[in-house]
């Protein structure tokens, strides 16, 4: 049977294979008080106690006028854990415009750009958010079936017209790992839900997904593997 590979070493290898962290980075860690990113803050808080450690980061909660306050609990937690911590009221409704219908996209989008304004401003040379391994080929399914399009969301992305990189140090990491952890560190009930979460592709394609692999996670790395194992001359 399959030694089961520990949360943070599964991290450690996306760091390591994807030059994630460097020294003297500042990283700016997206904090929605979900399971994915406060796991992600729990690995930077644990990072930073190690030796070696030669980089800063601080977690940013982007808090929306119509989403839940961030959970006191998980806020107890990143006290215990010694994590620098802000919030950010952004007003996002006030930004839909007449006619356009509000959306997990449009919301995501505008969380982000306040991320990367943020980090701009503060002399933060790296963004990194939770996205992890289902999040990565729930958005290949997504691309391939909508958009006809061979892509999903990468570990590294540097911006062309901002000094920032996007970093997404879970990408190894299954989502049921994620819920896992975090029944036994004990935040499992705090999600980051509103009344927008509606995004009926995204959940179409997670129900394809599980379809797919069976929610068989060695499939499921193959099948992220495979995006790093394409054979051009096998291909159209």
């Amino acid at each position: 049977m399959k030694k089961k590979v520990k949360l943070f070493s599964l991290i450690d290898k996306a760091v390591f294979d994807y030059n994630l962290i460097e020294g003297g980075d500042r990283i700016l860690v997206g904090a929605s008080g979900g399971k994915d990113s406060t796991a992600l803050i729990e690995y930077f808080a644990n990072r930073m106690r190690r030796p070696d450690c030669n980089f800063e980061y601080k977690a940013l909660n982007i808090q929306s006028d119509f989403s839940p306050a961030f959970p006191k609990e998980i806020e107890d937690f990143f006290k215990v854990w010694q994590v620098p911590f802000e919030r950010l009221d952004v007003n996002i409704l006030e930004r839909v415009k007449a006619g356009q219908k509000m959306s997990c996209y449009w919301c995501s989008t505008q969380r982000r750009t306040e991320l990367i304004n943020y980090a701009i401003k503060n002399g933060y040379n790296k963004i990194a958010l939770g996205h992890h391994l289902d999040d990565i080929l729930t958005t290949l399914l997504m691309n391939m079936l909508n958009k006809g399009e061979f892509s999903t969301m990468v570990p590294r992305l540097k911006y062309d017209n901002y000094p920032v990189t996007i970093i997404r140090p879970l990408v190894y990491v299954a989502e049921e790992r994620l819920v896992e952890n975090a029944v036994e560190k004990g935040y499992a009930g705090f999600t980051c839900s509103c009344d927008y979460q509606e995004n009926s592709d995204r959940k179409n394609a997670r129900q394809k997904l599980e379809l797919l692999t069976g929610g068989d996670l060695i499939l499921k790395e193959h099948l992220f593997n495979s995006l790093k194992n394409v054979q051009i001359q096998y291909l159209p």
